[in-house]
């Protein structure tokens, strides 16, 4: 399997080229709203019907519109976004504001969360006006101020770090967005398409891997945005559509494929909106969209202590948002949709919370979707909790804990019509999957061979590869390519003195899974010659429900099987089987 660790350090620079826009080319002065709206969206991935039928269930165990604004960009060269973050500044005071209160997290969450900036509560501080620098007036004010971004578009044109328990916040709509407006008068006809020239910056390295690896296109950071919407990118000019633009790089050209007179033309510019500084920051309901952030990383990052809250992240090229060393963050209430390539990163981050958050749609940029962090949330290296979150439609996986995650609990979440896996807990330790509800995942993997296809060994609803002291526990999976995937491989040894990684001590517990369509099966299976000893894995009490009793839906160390050759190895012998 292939993989690009968190442990490697990006270093991206964009080139000076980008300066072109202070030459008088067609950065228009002014600024359009974004008119980037959520979407209600509910789609099934090709070919697939959903299940909905499932058994009576026994009870579970216990464990925003914004403003027209006129902003001028700023000719400031773009800070590129690095995944290594700043030191953190200590903090010179230890005020901390009060934050307006958020519902607390419930087991199971309800069919529509209420989140983003609507519920960001009330702003009091010092404004941050339309047209002002907002470093500035963050430099301005002591640790501690809170700051009330006004109405409408905020231009970022380089990465804000604010000082220790400061507050970014908005009460009213405020955007901060990382496009500059390409001028619908500087588009020229070329044939049947319109062109731009100039607005590239230098070709730059590539990183990250894309789901069609002709084009290897996912990288390009540079997103279109027509009267808000996103532009999808193609590999060359005879593929241009009015629903995608080419950029040209050679020739620092974009072309689209509608006329643009009357409309908003936006370019994706800016790299990173909010960045790590001083301890203890929150950020409260602003919208963050349009940076162009390397892949691996955020249009806004956040560190120790930090709370985002209710906000929007959307239509930024790469992350959402990520947590870098940030140990004791919560991130709560937010809207996380439409990112290119991942909704939330978590990174070296211990006890960490995410919380009752809407995490849908995100890899619109095209990277590979079974195995290269794309999707809803993926987390390495950290501890803490991911609960009643709603994380859905997703090209990619669900959540995914992986690489020495240790203490990770998954409890309450909603996780539906994913790409990929549900969840996928690989290479960690101590985890603890419970009381989620995991339907209709799996069915939108494209690329053959390369966790496309339809074994135990190509994911689940849930999918625990070469981890120890894992318990699933009471999880309803109805619908997914496969149940319970339980996988041993030969995956190296971990960087953080636990030996080789191996597969020991699953149990799966009391979960209500359903098996009874398409290919779905469960089990636990090995790749070579990392065979599974007695007792590593442990199926009890699991209620199924099965087309048939004939039919072979189980799978025990590579061999498929019936319910009651199942039982006869020892397999939920408690278990029920309908």
């Amino acid at each position: 399997m292939k993989k690009l660790l968190y442990a490697a350090i990006i270093a991206v620079l964009v080139s000076a080229g980008t300066v072109w826009f202070a030459r008088g080319g067609p950065a228009d002065s002014s600024a359009a709203t974004s008119k980037a709206t959520p979407e209600a969206v509910s789609r099934y991935w090709p070919g697939h019907t959903p299940t909905t039928k499932w058994p009576t269930k026994r009870p579970r165990p216990t464990a925003t519109p914004t403003a027209s604004a006129t902003v001028k960009p700023s000719t400031t060269p773009t800070t590129t976004a690095s995944s290594k973050p700043t030191p953190t500044v200590p903090p010179t005071t230890s005020t901390k504001p009060p934050t307006p209160p958020v519902p607390p997290p419930t087991t199971t969450p309800p069919a529509n969360l209420t989140v983003g900036p609507a519920v960001a509560g009330p702003c009091s501080g010092t404004p941050i006006k339309l047209g002002q620098d907002p470093q500035s007036v963050i430099n301005s004010k002591p640790a501690g101020t809170t700051f009330c971004f006004a109405a409408g578009v905020h231009r970022i044109t380089k990465t804000l770090r604010p000082k220790a328990n400061q507050v970014l916040a908005s009460s009213v709509g405020a955007v901060l967005s990382g496009s500059v407006r390409l001028s619908d008068s500087y588009f020229k006809p070329s044939g049947n398409k319109w062109v731009v020239r100039g607005a590239l910056p230098a070709a730059y390295g590539k990183i990250g891997q894309c789901e069609d690896e002709q084009a290897n296109i996912c990288d390009l950071r540079e997103q279109i945005f027509f009267d808000g919407k996103h532009l999808t990118r193609v590999a060359s000019l005879s593929q241009v559509t009015p629903t995608s633009f080419y950029g040209d790089y050679s020739a620092n050209a974009i072309y689209i494929g509608r006329n643009p007179a009357g409309h908003s033309i936006e370019m994706s510019k800016t790299a990173q909106a909010i960045g790590t500084g001083g301890t203890g920051v929150t950020v409260r309901g602003l919208t963050i969209e349009h940076f162009a952030s390397p892949a691996q990383s955020a249009a806004v990052e956040i560190g120790p202590g930090w709370q985002a809250i209710a906000n929007e992240f959307r239509d930024n090229h790469a992350v959402g948002l990520k947590l870098a060393r940030a140990d004791k963050a919560v991130v709560r209430a937010n809207r996380v949709t439409r990112n290119g390539q991942l909704g939330i990163s978590q990174w070296r981050s211990q006890g960490a919370q995410i919380l009752r958050n809407e995490i849908d749609n995100n890899n619109t940029d095209g990277f590979w979707i079974a195995d290269w962090e794309s999707g809803g949330i993926k987390s390495t290296w950290s501890s803490g909790l991911i609960e009643a979150n709603h994380v859905h439609n997703n090209l990619g996986i669900g959540i995914w804990s992986d690489i020495e995650e240790t203490n990770k609990v998954i409890k309450g979440n909603r996780i539906d019509q994913n790409a990929a896996c549900g969840i996928r807990y690989e290479i960690s330790y101590n985890g603890t999957i419970i009381g989620n509800t995991i339907t209709n995942n799996g069915f939108g993997v494209r690329r053959t061979g390369a966790g496309g296809g339809k074994s135990l060994f190509d994911g689940g609803g849930i999918n625990v590869n070469t981890s120890s002291n894992v318990r699933i526990e009471g999880n309803t999976l109805a619908g997914n390519r496969n149940g319970v995937a339980v996988q041993s491989r030969n995956r190296g040894t971990a960087t953080g003195g636990q030996g080789t990684f191996v597969l020991r001590n699953v149990k799966v517990i009391n979960n209500e899974i359903d098996i009874a369509s398409g290919t779905a099966t469960i089990g636990a299976v090995y790749l070579g010659s990392a065979s599974i000893p007695a007792g590593a894995v442990t199926f009890s009490g699991n209620q199924y429900n099965v087309d048939t009793p004939s039919a072979s839906r189980f799978n025990w160390m590579n061999k498929l099987m019936t319910a009651s050759q199942w039982k006869s190895i020892g397999n939920d012998t408690t278990g029920t089987f309908r």
